[in-house]
């Protein structure tokens, strides 16, 4: 799961030859409401549509950014999955092949990057810059990428206009009265009627499970009869229910940094879970930081760091930096630290230099950049896919008063990200379209060994997640990286992770059972 907005602050912040007939039909989840046998049929219809159209690839457009030898192209897929021959809308996929010979390729590898809302577009650019962690896997798969429905170049949506939602600084997320929280309240619910009157004729069918039938009918369009899968974050929730509708089409499945399976956990508690290990995240970095005194000169406990970043928290509030900064904006910045430990050391030189009296590099982090209507647009297009999914995934409470009592309970011993998670989710206490039940994720037949690879301390997605999707898919290998935190652990340097996840993908094999790594190492500034 991705935090890179909130509603309080500007947002911040991952040809085959066709097989017709090669398609096994997909596994109806009968068992699963919402999830039923006319999606099943759909899917089929659409697989075997795709199968047969393969994929033009062409040259990426100029505008996208992204250089040959990678390629770029589309696939059709329904909106409605239950009307396979109804709406069509387009996903946008891009490849490059694999390095190695003809004999060595074992097919493409698919990438989410998570979200939901992120796009998977650059993952093939892990070959074209030489990614050391990736050399030897590339030369067995084609890498592809694709932006998922409502994502970037997939029939994108909106909610806002791109610059309104940029502009700051918003206001304060950590309510001071009722009056904060009636203004918070008013924003959330304008936020989902904008939803709705600039895209409500694509919000009912934005849901996970209709993103993992996408992912099938790429994967048909691929000529694959089966699927090779890399999914981080929200990524591993696509993957879990991918899983589950079709474990006869799994390959290969790597699921890092895993959402909770949990039915009871999609979406409200996993966020009210993320607000504790958030805390306990940050609690680590300004632990780091306290250490390191000698260099950023913020104190030498957490005590004294965090009276630095209340007190900027509280300049701010008083007196938004150069205009543009405030509390929300702060948050956007700073909380990178509990997400990424790459962001330790610039997070708290930035806090360093504000305590020695220059505000320049806070405002350069945190403020936002009214001139890339680009970066904006995506932005705003990020937040707005990752709250029509996690709005239509599942029911969500609508009493105001449950909502106020978890989080102002939460907040008392959580308060980094506790409110500012609130707003950014209330949008859903009002949705307009159609909440549905989460799928059961388990166990289907022939779905083969999935790797799980999770640190133990990560903020986004708290360990008990790897641990549930270890139950539900019977067969899977857990690979642990105790006491490390960072977000996304198959894409740092630890060689206990590196060399199992080359294995699994070049082999199959792992270890015989559970293991557990070392963490990467500590940044030190």
């Amino acid at each position: 799961m991705r935090r890179t907005a909130v509603l309080g602050s500007a947002g911040t912040l991952i040809a085959g030859t066709l097989m017709v007939g090669a398609i096994a039909a997909p596994v109806a989840n009968a068992d699963n409401r919402d999830h039923g046998r006319s999606e099943a049929r759909g899917v089929q219809v659409a697989a075997d549509r795709a199968a047969r159209q393969g994929i033009n690839w062409t040259d990426c457009p100029t505008d996208w950014a992204i250089a040959k030898p990678i390629q770029c192209g589309y696939v059709s897929v329904p909106l409605d999955y239950a009307r396979p021959n109804g709406k069509q809308i387009k996903l946008a996929v891009d490849r490059i092949g694999n390095t190695g010979t003809k004999a060595e390729r074992q097919g493409a590898l698919i990438y989410n990057p998570g979200g939901p809302g992120g796009s998977g577009m650059q993952f093939p650019t892990r070959v074209t810059k030489k990614n050391p962690l990736w050399t030897n896997t590339s030369k067995a798969y084609d890498f592809v990428g694709f932006d998922p429905r409502g994502v970037g170049h997939s029939t994108p949506i909106s909610c806002v206009d791109p610059q309104e939602y940029a502009k700051g600084p918003k206001a304060d997320p950590v309510p001071s009265s009722e009056a904060d929280k009636r203004a918070q309240r008013k924003l959330a619910a304008e936020y989902a009627d904008g939803c709705a009157e600039r895209s409500g004729w694509m919000l009912p069918y934005l849901t996970t499970p209709n993103t993992a039938r996408d992912l099938d009918v790429i994967r048909a369009a691929l000529g694959e009869k089966k699927l090779n899968y890399l999914g981080v974050s929200y990524g591993t929730y696509l993957g879990a229910v991918y899983g589950t509708l079709f474990p006869s089409h799994v390959r290969r499945m790597i699921v890092d940094s895993v959402v909770n399976p949990d039915q009871d956990n999609i979406w409200y508690q996993a966020n009210l879970e993320q607000d504790v290990a958030f805390q306990a995240r940050w609690n680590e970095w300004e632990d780091w930081v306290a250490k390191y005194d000698s260099k950023f000169h913020l104190g030498t406990t957490r005590a004294q760091v965090e009276a630095q970043w209340l007190k900027l928290r509280a300049d701010a509030k008083k007196k938004p930096l150069d205009g543009k900064v405030g509390p929300a904006e702060l948050l956007g910045f700073f909380q990178k630290a509990p997400y990424y430990d790459s962001y330790w050391v610039p997070v708290a030189q930035a806090l360093s230099a504000y305590a020695a009296g220059d505000s320049k590099p806070v405002v350069a982090a945190a403020a936002s950049d009214m001139t890339d209507i680009a970066g904006n647009i995506a932005s705003e297009n990020g937040n707005a896919v990752y709250t029509a999914v996690e709005c239509a995934d599942a029911k969500w409470p609508t009493s105001w008063r449950k909502w106020d009592r978890d989080n102002t309970r939460l907040n008392k011993d959580y308060p980094f990200l506790t409110w500012s998670n609130a707003w950014m989710n209330l949008p859903c206490a009002t949705w307009s379209t159609k909440q549905q039940n989460p799928i059961e994720v388990k166990t289907g037949k022939g779905l083969p060994q999935v790797l799980i690879v999770q640190s133990t301390n990560d903020a986004a997605t708290p360990f008990q997640g790897a641990v549930e999707l270890h139950k539900a898919f019977k067969n899977s290998r857990l690979v642990i990286e105790k006491g490390a935190g960072s977000h996304g652990v198959t894409g740092l340097v630890n060689p206990c992770i590196n060399s199992r996840v080359d294995d699994y993908l070049l082999t199959g094999k792992t270890d015989k059972a559970d293991y557990t790594c070392t963490p990467h190492a500590t940044p030190v500034p």
